[in-house]
């Protein structure tokens, strides 16, 4: 493994733990992956507020829109055995369909072009007023025919991949939980991840964690159960897993991974933009079953998630090999923010390589009375971080760092910084008589250790 990844992944646990406290969220999981193997998991938090149970690594979470993926993953492993496609109406594969649903075509299903209306005339599955659909409930919410016209422009619709379910489930003669359970599941070598619950969640030694609502309106977050059936939806947002299962799946979903259960055909097929969002701020694509977007230079594929309770994201960054997930347990869980800027941290670090012997001490998280400041090492310059910000190398200030230390202090300059900042002012760190590091001096400003701020703060103001 690269140093720089080494260095990326020492700094990720600690801006992620002060991002949860900073934002009061119930718990998140976390998974990197490198080459297809896990390189770092961590969880933090709890798994349900109420009994106090602190969530690890092993804990699964409703996973929501990722089934989506799988789903295209199956539909891909029907195609390459000559089962199923992509041209195909999903008429050929389902009888009893409005005549415009019938005549819409697999590849416009997995990549949301088929102009089906999004969750039925009454989304209550989603806000816990009703049960997920069953076949029969799903039937009557596409009698309708269409919502526009087929091929237009991308329009998510979770019944269009349950659709993809029953057409799984009519190709295979099984049903679709167990068929996708054993060739894509199984066969990915995915160990924690199960197609619904209480499908995936039948040994009591397996852990789950709970949704959790925002604190309002109550003041407070309450625990939602997360565990029901979605039935013939499963194949649209049933599926349970952890973020390292994710990982390791989404990374064998890359083109270049040398182990897959697709071809690479299929994988390029499933990664291909194929439907920009038309009406978004942000650049997102659609191909089948898989999201894509860049942030900078970094191209990505992945998927997202939203269950009662729980916000949820996967990306695969393949020309780095790195993929990430981030799983949070609440309805306003920031995963997506959260796996972006763990993507510009590894950017950061990837431009600017590992710590060197001159920069390697110049490291920690630094307070004032204006919050925190952490000091990442890099080859050769130090950035000047802000783990508040939802990208904490932003914009950052850079030091360069003079070679070796003097009457118990190391010096250097802010070599590049913002026109409001210290660009260009000196920079020292003190260190006692052990040689740890026991204050910081960007220009005039004195930063101290965490527990020295708190005295002092408690001293000034009580």
């Amino acid at each position: 493994m690269e140093k720089w990844l080494t260095a990326a992944l020492d700094y990720l646990p600690r801006w992620t733990a002060f991002q949860m406290l900073a934002t009061e969220q119930p718990g998140c999981s976390v998974a990197v992956a490198h080459k297809g193997k896990v390189v770092l998991e961590f969880a933090l938090g709890h798994a349900d507020l109420h009994k106090g149970t602190a969530l690890t690594p092993r804990h699964r979470f409703r996973v929501a829109s990722h089934s989506k993926t799988f789903t295209a993953a199956a539909v891909m492993k029907l195609r390459e055995q000559g089962r199923i496609g992509l041209d195909d109406r999903i008429g050929h594969h389902i009888d009893g369909l409005h005549e415009a649903i019938a005549a819409t075509r697999i590849e416009q299903l997995l990549s949301h072009s088929a102009g089906l209306v999004r969750d039925g005339a009454d989304s209550g599955q989603w806000t816990d007023r009703r049960p997920f659909l069953d076949e029969a409930a799903l039937r009557a919410d596409l009698d309708g025919g269409t919502a526009i016209e087929p091929g237009t422009r991308f329009k998510y619709s979770n019944h269009g991949f349950g659709l993809l379910g029953l057409a799984i489930e009519s190709i295979t003669g099984e049903p679709y939980a167990e068929w996708v359970g054993r060739e894509i599941v199984a066969a990915s070598g995915l160990r924690e991840t199960g197609a619904d619950a209480p499908f995936a969640l039948t040994s009591p030694s397996v852990p789950f964690a709970r949704g959790h609502s925002p604190k309002l309106p109550l003041g407070r977050r309450v625990v939602i159960p997360a565990d029901n059936p979605t039935h013939a939806l499963a194949a649209a947002t049933g599926f349970v897993s952890t973020a390292s299962d994710l990982a390791r799946f989404y990374a064998s979903l890359a083109p270049a991974a040398k182990k897959s259960v697709l071809s690479p055909e299929s994988r390029r097929e499933m990664t291909r933009r194929r439907w920009r969002d038309p009406h978004a701020s942000i650049e997102r694509w659609y191909g089948l079953g898989t999201i894509s977007g860049a942030l900078a230079d970094w191209e990505w594929f992945g998927h997202t998630g939203g269950f009662q309770g729980t916000i949820t994201r996967t990306v695969c960054v393949p020309a780095h090999a790195l993929t990430v997930s981030v799983l949070t347990n609440a309805s306003d869980g920031p995963s997506n923010i959260w796996l972006d800027g763990t993507l510009h941290v590894l950017r950061a670090f990837s431009r600017h390589g590992a710590p060197s012997r001159r920069t390697a001490a110049w490291s920690g998280r630094w307070w004032s009375l204006w919050g925190a400041t952490d000091l990442l090492p890099m080859r050769d310059k130090v950035l000047i971080a802000n783990p508040m910000l939802a990208n904490p190398v932003q914009d950052a200030s850079e030091i360069d760092v003079s070679a070796g230390r003097r009457n118990g202090s190391a010096t250097g300059r802010v070599a590049l910084a913002g026109g409001f900042a210290n660009h260009g002012e000196p920079v020292r760190m003190v260190f006692d008589a052990r040689g740890k590091a026991r204050e910081l001096w960007l220009s005039g400003s004195q930063l101290l250790p965490q527990a020295r701020i708190e005295r002092e703060l408690v001293a000034r103001y009580g």
